[in-house]
């Protein structure tokens, strides 16, 4: 129930960020990617949202050792769940969102220039950039997807 919660606040969330006024809005962001969860079981957390609420898993990323590090669910077109273990570090929860943004270099320049802390952007896959942005409160995540990137695929094969 908890993690329901979590979910429907980071979605409301992101259509708050998403409509906000142009006049102050960055260029380039396009609103709400994924919502990230830490959950204390990975395999019940997926079940759940694909048995239950019908969203597919598109992508499941493993460490060096083989094991689930974070698993991604779509609930729609563009949006995303972010699924990964909690542990000592990473407690169950809400744990970040992440903003789809058309060009990481060009948004980490503007927030910068606003006197926001945001790191130097990274790969994590296959056309795929992230960048973590110092946010009251928590982490937000900039996301810039290439069309062969994992969650770039799912979003064109959207039926």
């Amino acid at each position: 129930m908890r993690n329901a919660i979590v979910f429907v606040l980071g979605l409301a969330l992101g259509v708050a960020v998403a409509t906000k006024s142009q006049g102050t809005k960055i260029a380039g962001i396009n609103g709400v990617n994924h919502i990230g969860i830490s959950v204390d079981n990975l395999d019940e957390a997926v079940t759940f949202y694909e048995q239950k609420l019908g969203f597919h898993e598109v992508d499941r990323i493993r460490n060096d050792k083989g094991e689930t590090t974070l698993v991604f669910v779509q609930v729609s077109r563009d949006t995303f769940l972010e699924l990964a273990p909690a542990n000592a570090n990473r407690p169950v929860g809400f744990t970040h969102f992440g903003l789809n943004v058309d060009n990481a270099s060009a948004a980490i320049g503007a927030l910068r220039e606003r006197g926001i802390t945001v790191t130097d952007p990274r790969s994590v896959g296959t056309q795929w950039t992230i960048a973590s942005v110092t946010a009251p409160g928590g982490r937000i995540e900039l996301t810039e997807l290439g069309p062969e990137s994992s969650l770039g695929k799912a979003t064109s094969s959207w039926k």
